[in-house]
């Protein structure tokens, strides 16, 4: 009778846990949402905390309003960023679309005098870019509600953060009540740890990222590169992300100091040069080695599963949750003498 009910206690788990895999399954992009909501909530605490910290004499202006000063300084950033960088690049657009017909037969004459070009017509490549351009405005109409849909997710993002650095707490200990006592102080200190390491990489990445947009904002500026202030500022943004965010920022940065002269993208090639070797060299292994304590085979296969599982948002993530799993996998799954 006994094994009886441990057979049909056993079949029905089994359900249970099917439907819970189905339902994740499901709401995947859901839980991906929650999860790097959470992330970042855990990683810009610190920050959080710093600001609350600030004191003008005895008085604390931030102490219970230091996410939304964070909040208003992202948003004036991004709206500074946007009004210095933007309009150069639209007015360049606009002059390009203007000469595009004046200049397109120069170009097909010096297109001709390259092997098996000589029978290029410029009414059909006129006739191309200008097909090319209508499909493109009705491709950019079409995907308005993707776009639409992005935002939401976007704007839905930034509200669960903020809700998880008001009630984090209260979710925490409510996750913490599932277990047993003993398994429960063990999580927590294991909790704890790692959130302090990924609290050190928000320091060493951000330390990164000040680094390396100075010093392209400064290369691009004496090479006299378009745009160089905004690539400066965007090469060290899009540093958060290992490795893919400084190969984007590389082709871009080429891409455009090509408009100019071929001069400017040696220039280029050569400070991304001396970059890499010096951030792989030298900082990056007493920046984040010291702050993350992660080798480096670790960061580039947490790189590769987080992109492969949710793109660009995954990549940025890689690192802290690289941080989590180990302290996890150090804590439950290491075997010590």
């Amino acid at each position: 009778m006994k094994s009886r009910r441990t057979a049909r206690s056993n079949i029905v788990f089994a359900f249970v846990v099917g439907f819970v895999c189905y339902l994740a399954w499901l709401l995947r992009h859901e839980l991906l949402l929650v999860y790097v909501s959470a992330l970042f909530a855990v990683v810009l605490q610190p920050l959080v905390g710093f600001i609350s910290g600030l004191r003008i004499g005895r008085f604390q202006p931030f102490r219970r309003s230091a996410i939304l000063v964070l909040i208003l300084g992202v948003v004036a950033a991004i709206a500074l960023f946007g009004f210095l960088a933007v309009p150069p690049v639209v007015r360049d657009l606009q002059d390009f679309a203007k000469e595009l017909p004046q200049r397109l037969p120069g170009l097909v004459e010096k297109l001709r005098r390259l092997p098996f070009a000589d029978r290029i017509d410029p009414g059909d490549i006129v006739d191309r870019l200008e097909s090319t351009m209508a499909s493109s405005a009705s491709y950019l109409l079409l995907s308005i509600r993707n776009w639409a849909s992005a935002l939401f997710t976007v704007g839905m993002g930034l509200i669960l953060t903020v809700y998880f650095e008001l009630e984090g707490v209260v979710a925490y200990r409510w996750v913490l009540s599932l277990f047993r006592p003993g398994s429960r102080e063990r999580l927590d200190a294991t909790l704890i740890r790692a959130k302090a390491r990924m609290g050190r990489w928000l320091i060493g990445q951000g330390s990164l990222m000040l680094i390396l947009g100075v010093a392209a904002t400064t290369t691009y500026a004496s090479l006299h590169v378009r745009y160089a202030y905004a690539l400066g500022v965007l090469t060290g943004l899009l540093n958060i992300i290992p490795v893919v965010g400084a190969a984007v920022c590389i082709g871009l940065a080429l891409l455009v100091a090509s408009f100019d002269s071929w001069g400017r993208v040696l220039g280029v090639a050569i400070f991304y040069f001396v970059w890499i070797n010096l951030e792989n060299s030298f900082l990056t292994p007493r920046i984040m080695k010291s702050s993350v304590d992660l080798p480096g085979l670790a960061i580039i296969v947490g790189l590769l599963i987080g992109s492969a599982l949710a793109g660009v948002v995954g990549a940025a993530v890689a690192v802290p949750t690289a941080v989590l799993v180990a302290v996890l996998a150090d804590e439950y799954l290491v075997q010590r003498d």
